[in-house]
Parts: C-alpha cells; sequence; structure tokens
C-alpha cells in the first residue's frame, strides 16, 4: 500500500490539475479526449507498467536495473539526469504557493486591491469594458467616472497580474539581466528544501507514510472546491466550454503531440522514480494489477479536476464580461494569476486562498519527495556500499538538497522565471520522455527479449499479462513515440514567454543543451561500452547484453545459467577482475 500511495503521490500532481484541463480545452475540448485516451493505452500504460515491472524483478533503482542489459545502462544515467533537473525547478512552483500561502494569512489579500508598493499607475480593480465602449460613442456627464478611452482601458492591469509579476516574480526584461535575488524567495526556497529532506532522509518507509496523507488531501480540497465552484453563476458555461468538441483540431499534429507529452509526464515516465519505487516492492507483488489501476486514478484525476477548474473559469469570465480563453493560462499561470482571482470574487476569500494554496503545496510536494527518492536511490546504486549503513544515505540526501536548492538560486533573481521556463521546456520536456521512452521499449523487446520478459513477469506475479503488453513494447509504443518526436521536432518553434518575449539563440542552445545533456547519455555509454570491451564485435555484443542477476534470482535459474553468469569462488583478485569486465 505504501508503494500505491507513494505512486499516486508522484504521478497525480500540479501536471494532473492545472497542466491537463488547459491542454484539453486549448486542443478542442471534449475531442483532445480521444488522443489522450489512445495514448493512455497504447504508451502510458505500457512504459508504466514495463518500468514498475522493471525495478521489482531486478531489486534495483533506475541505474542499476538495467543490469538487466548492461550496454544500454545509460538508460539509467540518463533517467538520472532527467530527474535532476526535473527536482531542480520543479520545487519553484511550491516556493512560489508558499510565498502565496504566507501572504493568504490576512484580512484582505493582498493580490485583490491596487495602491501597494508594487502596484503602478495601470492598476485597476475593476474593467468596465461595457462602459469604455458606450463611452467611446456617446460621452456623457452620467458616466464620467469611466471616461477613459478604450485604449486606456485596455492597458490598464489587474492586481493579480502585478502581484505575480512584480511582488512575486519582480520579472525583468531580458534573461542576460538576472538583476537582483529576492530575498523573501531564498527564504522560501530553503524553507521548502528543508521540509523535502526531513521527509525523504530516511528512505521510502518514511516517504510512504507522508504520502498517505499528501496523496488523500488533494482530493478532499479538489472535492469542497468543486461542490463550491458548480454553485457560482457562470460555472456551467465554463464547463460546457470544458467538454465542447472542436472536431477539427484532431487533423492538428500540435493535439496529438500535447496529449503524448502530457501522458509521459503526469505518469513520470522516464525518470526512474517508478524503477526506484518498484524495486522496494515484494518480489511476488501484483505490479500488473497496480499499474491499471494507478492509470486509471492518474487519468479520472486529470478529467475530474477539469471540472474543477473550469467551473471556477466559467465564473470568472461570468464576473468580467470576457471569453473564458481570456482568463485561462497554462502551466504556472493559470495556478498563479487566474485561480488566484477567482478567489478574491469568493466569500471569505482568504480562507479559500489558503486552502487552495495549502493543496498546491501538498500536490507538489509528493512529487517531490518521490522524485528525489529515486535519485538517491539511483546514485546510491551506483556507488555501492553494503555495510555503510543509513548515514551514507542521510549525507547523499542531504548533498542532492544542497546541490540543488545552489541551481534553483538562478531562479529566485529577477531574471529566474526566464530560467524556469528553459528547464521546464527543455530538461524534463516531451522530448526529452519520448527518447527515454522509446529506448526503454526497444532494450526490453528487442535486446532483452519481450517474451522473456513476459515470463519473468510470471515468475513474479503468478500469470503471464494480455499478449497486448509485449506488442505495445515491441512495435506500438516505439512507433508512436517516433511519430510523436518527429512531430515535435518538425513543428518546433522558438521559445517564448507569455506569448511576447521570444528567446534569444543563444537562449534556446542552453535550452538544447540541458535536453541532450539527457539525451547522449544512451548512445554515447553504448559506444563506450562497446569499445572498452575486448573481442569481436558479436563476442562483445553477447557479453555486453547478457543481464547481471542478483541473489534473488537463483531461485529459478537453471544452475548452468548460474555457473555461466554468476561467479565462482575464487581468490580475490580474479573476482575483482570479474566485477570490472561486466
Amino acid at each position: 500500500m505504501d508503494f500505491i500511495m507513494s505512486c499516486v503521490g508522484f504521478a497525480v500532481g500540479l501536471g494532473n490539475v492545472w497542466r491537463f484541463p488547459y491542454l484539453c480545452y486549448k486542443n478542442g475540448g471534449g475531442v483532445f479526449l480521444i488522443p489522450y485516451l489512445l495514448i493512455v493505452f497504447v504508451g502510458g500504460i505500457p512504459v508504466f507498467f514495463l518500468e514498475v515491472a522493471l525495478g521489482q524483478f531486478m531489486k534495483q533503482g533506475g541505474i542499476a536495473a538495467w543490469n538487466i542489459a548492461p550496454l544500454f545502462k545509460g538508460l539509467g544515467l540518463a533517467s538520472m539526469v532527467i530527474v535532476f533537473f526535473c527536482n531542480s525547478y520543479y520545487i519553484m512552483i511550491l516556493v512560489w504557493g508558499l510565498f502565496y500561502l504566507v501572504h493568504s494569512l490576512t484580512d484582505t489579500l493582498p493580490w485583490a486591491t491596487c495602491g501597494h508598493s508594487w502596484n503602478t499607475e495601470q492598476c485597476t480593480e475593476l474593467f468596465h469594458l461595457e462602459l469604455c465602449s458606450n463611452t467611446s460613442a456617446n460621452a456623457s456627464a452620467d458616466i464620467k467616472p469611466f471616461n477613459l478611452s478604450c485604449a486606456d482601458m485596455a492597458n490598464k492591469r489587474s492586481p493579480v497580474i502585478e502581484f505575480w509579476e512584480n511582488k512575486v516574480l519582480r520579472l525583468s526584461g531580458d534573461l542576460s539581466e538576472p538583476g537582483e535575488m529576492n530575498w523573501q524567495m531564498i527564504l522560501c526556497l530553503v524553507t521548502t528544501w528543508v521540509v523535502v529532506y526531513f521527509c525523504i532522509w530516511k528512505g521510502v518507509k518514511s516517504t510512504g507514510k507522508i504520502v498517505y496523507f499528501t496523496a488523500l488531501f488533494p482530493y478532499v480540497v479538489l472535492i469542497l472546491l468543486l461542490v463550491h465552484g458548480v454553485t457560482l453563476p457562470g460555472a456551467l458555461g465554463g464547463i460546457i466550454y470544458y467538454l465542447k468538441p472542436d472536431w477539427s483540431k484532431l487533423a492538428e499534429a500540435q493535439v496529438w503531440i500535447d496529449a503524448g507529452t502530457q501522458i509521459f509526464f503526469s505518469y513520470a515516465i522516464g525518470l526512474g522514480a517508478l524503477t526506484a519505487l518498484g524495486s522496494y516492492n515484494r518480489f511476488h507483488n501484483n505490479c500488473y494489477r497496480d499499474a491499471y489501476i494507478l492509470a486509471v486514478i492518474n487519468s479520472s484525476t486529470s478529467f475530474f479536476a477539469g471540472f474543477v477548474v473550469f467551473s471556477v473559469l466559467g465564473f470568472m469570465a461570468s464576473e468580467q464580461g470576457v471569453d473564458i480563453s481570456k482568463v485561462a493560462e497554462s502551466g504556472p499561470g493559470l495556478a498563479f494569476i487566474a485561480y488566484p482571482k477567482a478567489v478574491t470574487l469568493m466569500p471569505l476569500s482568504p480562507l479559500w486562498a489558503t486552502l487552495f494554496f495549502f493543496m498546491l503545496l501538498v500536490l507538489g510536494l509528493d512529487s517531490q519527495f518521490v522524485g528525489v527518492e529515486g535519485f538517491i536511490t539511483g546514485i546510491l546504486d551506483l556507488f555501492p556500499q553494503p555495510g555503510a549503513g543509513s548515514l551514507r544515505r542521510e549525507l547523499t540526501a542531504a548533498l542532492c538538497c544542497v546541490v540543488c536548492c545552489l541551481i534553483d538560486l538562478s531562479m529566485v533573481t529577477q531574471g529566474g522565471m526566464y530560467v524556469f521556463q528553459l528547464f521546464d521546456n527543455y530538461s524534463a520536456s516531451g522530448i526529452t520522455l519520448l527518447w527515454q521512452a522509446f529506448w526503454e521499449c526497444v532494450v526490453i523487446a528487442w535486446v532483452y527479449g519481450a517474451d522473456r520478459f513476459m515470463d519473468d513477469v510470471a515468475r513474479m506475479i503468478g500469470y503471464r499479462p494480455l499478449p497486448f503488453m509485449k506488442w505495445c513494447w515491441a512495435v506500438v509504443t516505439p512507433l508512436v513515440c517516433v511519430g510523436i518526436f518527429l512531430f515535435h521536432v518538425v513543428n518546433y518553434k522558438p521559445l517564448t514567454y507569455n506569448k511576447t518575449y521570444v528567446y534569444p539563440w543563444w537562449g534556446d542552445a542552453i535550452g538544447w543543451v540541458l535536453a541532450l545533456s539527457s539525451m547522449l547519455c544512451i548512445p554515447c555509454t553504448v559506444l563506450y561500452k562497446l569499445l572498452r570491451c575486448k573481442g569481436s564485435l558479436r563476442e562483445r555484443w553477447q557479453l555486453l547484453t547478457t543481464p547481471i542477476w542478483g541473489h534473488h534470482h537463483l531461485e529459478y535459474l537453471t544452475p548452468e545459467a548460474e555457473a555461466k553468469l554468476l561467479a565462482p569462488e575464487p581468490p580475490k583478485e580474479k573476482a575483482t577482475l570479474f566485477e570490472t569486465v561486466i
């Protein structure tokens, strides 16, 4: 049950609650569910099951689990690079959430009104667009307070946006202008990392107990918010907008790209964390059943969260007299602009704001717990020291948290949002995850053998999974990954922030360095191992694709296989030489 709760906590996060609803309405409403569900069954569930089963079978973390095909151990290294980047930038959403949570503990929400030190002269609390229209046509004394032209009114800014950009981000004009650090954000950053460290330093057992709360509490809040949201005026219009199909969108490549990347991102595929969590399972745990249960939980949460979000957005659109498409934004913008605006329009707004941002922290923290846990497990497996004890683990966790915290200092500057966008779009983006999933399927299905791995799964769970899984690993999933990858490359555009600022060429170059730092781990490791090994190419391939078994595999290995694959008990020097060759 600890495994189920940890996986729910890691996979169900901000990507489900905010990213999925936005992509759904952006790509044709209910029509988006067609490619989404298709890729869930031919990509999401098969690769999710593969990673969990691999960890459970090998009893190793994200790196050492690829001893099943040592030539491709670069897959483990690539997953560690991706999850390291993900741990580094993902926590910034929690830092911003903590900042908002602290500022919610007041009688009047600071982003609800103008007149603060961070507000400009363009700040306004009320937008009277209909009066602006009448005034421009026929000015009169009755509407003198609203005698601004429509052009002037269009330049006015909401206090919610000014709080986000001027108080939280203190946004500079360019990536090349880092500016000053925000000491309040630094304090929030350090506090968040300290919380993460003390929740994961003892290992998955402590993490598992904590995520019983962190995985279940958001569902309670989502249900409460939905009950409140559907009673608001305009909520029905928001839900209809969310589900209304736009069939023409189905012919666009971007719809399929968004569906594929959302599945791999929200299912946490390619990060090594699922493999690390699977390694803590009992050897005979039914991971096949768990994979389907977790997939249903994940996708159902995404769909349910859409109703919560769009009932609130419908209310906002009704109150402001604008179209819903103008109040919803992607990613952090939706969480830190649209929803804070919504809670200011509700009764007892500080209470709702506190409840929401506490939920935001809980949603993000359990994902952060398991991401850091997966990285630490992989590092400890890469440098094993059997008699080191728990102190080595605690020191490794501390070092990981400190290094990530130092990287995050670049994101609490005035240009920090531009750095965050680089990490978000390149280091753990759709391209890197698709590349990772493709190679995982190819290695298991074609190098190790799909039928062979199905037999291994049968030894663990007592029966063979449906042949559908084998065919997905061998043919369908790799083709889907390649197709989406090519669509992604063909439709590539320079990175932009907020649809206005276009990144310079060197900014995009830094992003591609982040992406390639994980993607190149796989071919470079293969080339390095082949060059270092002795013998003909055929002999090298045979040696480097022979699995390295653990002691828990001995119960069903034949004596001949034992003699061939396991080191005997020779003198110490020969044992060392054997390990070096492997």
